[in-house]
């Protein structure tokens, strides 16, 4: 070994320590924050959060590019979190699903993570307070919107407090080291919609096999040598399963949003957006009515989606995402024009904006 290299080693070696010194140095302060609050919730602050990624990012030096600054201290953050207040954390599962990935992205991986069968148990799992939080799907950048997602959005007391997005990279998987023995493919329906035009090229005579998750389908892949999946890298990790062909998605840019549910909202980040669901009077002109409020205060919208109501027949509601938080003085204006003017008006949270 050279003196040059001798002496490099030795200086990481010096700073690690120096790093582990400091880590444990901020870990005691969030022991601090956890006393000062007096056991009293909520810990985690999704504002705060966003702030304090994106203050680290904006002062990154480098070389280490912005978005492995963030992931490192996300983990920094969640540890220290966990010693304030140990998280629970529900999500779509099994085990190795997309919901699980975005789960893990938004708190890092101390908190203890729990997959629920469905959407609507992870609602019941936060209504309960059973878990601290969680993540659900709500729409997809092919696919649209997840539709049960809203339902329960309306119908819940729950509030969203942070939003994730996921770019959705989906692998061909296997316990074998090559394709020619598969005689069957499982994945979930919309990631087999979302790969279609890949298949039709490549395996166009492979029996293609819906199946419950994604998560699923690499475990049925991982009991049949004759069998592949599409499934996320995580599930392939998760079940010893080779990856045969990577990002087989027809769109290279598909992403999931998945939304973060509470018994809180987020305060003001200094970038947020607001999601809202209302429905409107029947009379001519009337959804003209509702909207005039936003653009005349300014008020970015960014989202709106029509449900049927489970009101009555031909009924509808309007999901909306507008940009800035509640709080701020346009949109608290625009948002109290249109409770006014609106027949029915949910305010379902504030929150932080995502970036991919």
């Amino acid at each position: 070994m050279s003196d040059e290299l001798l002496k490099l080693r030795n200086e990481i070696d010096r700073l690690d320590e120096e790093i582990l010194a400091r880590l444990s140095e901020r870990a005691r302060c969030a022991q601090r924050v956890g006393e000062v609050k007096q056991g009293k919730p909520p810990f985690y602050r999704p504002e705060r959060e966003a702030q304090v990624l994106r203050r680290l990012a904006e002062l990154n030096p480098g070389p280490l590019p912005a978005d492995a600054v963030k992931t490192v201290f996300r983990e920094i953050m969640s540890a220290c979190l966990g010693l304030e207040h140990p998280q629970r954390v529900a999500y779509l599962g099994p085990a190795g699903t997309f919901s699980e990935s975005a789960s893990r992205k938004q708190f890092g991986s101390a908190p203890g993570f729990m997959p629920m069968a469905t959407i609507e148990d992870v609602f019941r799992a936060v209504e309960a307070g059973n878990v601290d939080y969680g993540v659900v799907p709500v729409e997809n950048s092919t696919e649209g919107a997840v539709n049960i997602t809203l339902d329960l959005l309306l119908a819940s007391p729950v509030k969203v407090c942070g939003e994730v997005r996921l770019r959705i990279h989906q692998q061909l998987m296997s316990r074998a080291d090559g394709i020619g023995a598969a005689k069957r493919l499982y994945s979930h329906a919309q990631s087999l919609a979302q790969c279609h035009e890949w298949l039709n090229r490549n395996l166009p005579h492979l029996p293609r096999i819906p199946v419950a998750s994604n998560a699923e389908a690499a475990r049925l892949a991982a009991e049949d040598a004759e069998s592949c999946a599409i499934a996320g890298e995580a599930a392939a990790k998760l079940y010893g399963l080779n990856i045969l062909a990577p990002n087989i998605e027809d769109d290279p840019n598909n992403t999931t949003r998945f939304l973060v549910i509470a018994s809180h909202d987020a305060g003001p980040s200094g970038s947020d957006r607001t999601s809202l669901v209302f429905s409107a009077p029947n009379r001519p002109g009337a959804i003209h009515a509702l909207l005039e409020p936003l653009a005349r205060h300014g008020v970015d919208m960014t989202k709106l989606q029509s449900r049927p109501a489970q009101s009555g027949l031909w009924e509808y509601v309007f999901y909306a995402d507008i940009n800035g938080h509640r709080e701020d003085a346009e949109v608290a204006a625009a948002l109290a024009e249109l409770a006014d003017r609106a027949a029915f008006l949910k305010v379902l949270g504030s929150y932080p904006i995502a970036a991919i």
